[in-house]
């Protein structure tokens, strides 16, 4: 999810600050254009075909990073799906609906993560810590949605990202080992194409500034965080 929104805005910054990054796109020429773009800006941004929903281009993607480089100091899952078009109420949501957006949502970041973690460890090793970041959302806090006057129950992204924090926990503590930072890390209400472009949202450039840091964590920095 590098090519636009929060994800392309994220790779800039990152890459501002003087790390080489790696965009991942599912169109390749969508993601190519958008790394050209940041390569203008004399950033160094390479693209990468990655379908969280399409192992084999996660391990081909795993791969080609692996040859070029060894090893990953950050990933940043942040491929997601709304399909807050349709209806999500909870007793009439399509479970072709709830199916989809957790195969994306959850199942996609799961095996992107399980690929990827071997070059995240490498990194770890080399240089003492590294990091992985879960782009959450307010609407996968159970306490946020359990508010009286909370409005925004689309049950199949809410689940799915909620499902999403949970994992990032287990994760956490498993990898703690390796000094590697888990964390799930909500922008704040941002407007994207993902929301469609809801008003009253935060610019794109606002929600990245409020990912960095955590993409960016030091050695002693926080893990388990939700």
């Amino acid at each position: 999810g590098g090519n636009s929104g929060i994800g392309l805005t994220l790779c800039k910054l990152i890459a501002q600050k003087g790390h080489k990054v790696w965009l991942a796109a599912r169109n390749p020429v969508a993601g190519e254009e958008a790394a050209a773009k940041l390569r203008q800006e004399n950033l160094d941004v390479k693209s990468v075909k990655l379908d969280v929903t399409d192992l084999s281009s996660i391990v081909a993607a795993k791969e080609l990073i692996e040859k070029e480089d060894g090893k990953l100091d950050v990933l940043v899952n942040n491929a997601a799906i709304g399909e807050m078009d349709k209806d999500q109420n909870a007793l009439t949501v399509n479970l072709e609906i709830l199916r989809r957006t957790f195969e994306t949502n959850l199942c996609g970041m799961i095996q992107t993560t399980q690929t990827f973690v071997p070059l995240v460890k490498k990194a770890a090793s080399a240089a003492g810590h590294a990091v992985i970041l879960n782009v959450a959302t307010d609407m996968s806090s159970n306490s946020h949605q359990a508010k009286p006057d909370s409005q925004l129950h689309f049950v199949a992204y809410n689940t799915s990202k909620a499902a999403a924090n949970s994992y990032a926990i287990a994760l956490s503590h498993e990898l703690r080992q390796y000094n590697i930072k888990v964390n799930a890390v909500s922008p704040g209400y941002t407007s994207t194409k993902l929301n469609f472009f809801g008003e009253g949202g935060k610019d794109v450039e606002s929600g990245a500034k409020a990912l960095l840091p955590w993409a960016l964590l030091e050695h002693d920095g926080k893990t388990g965080e939700s």
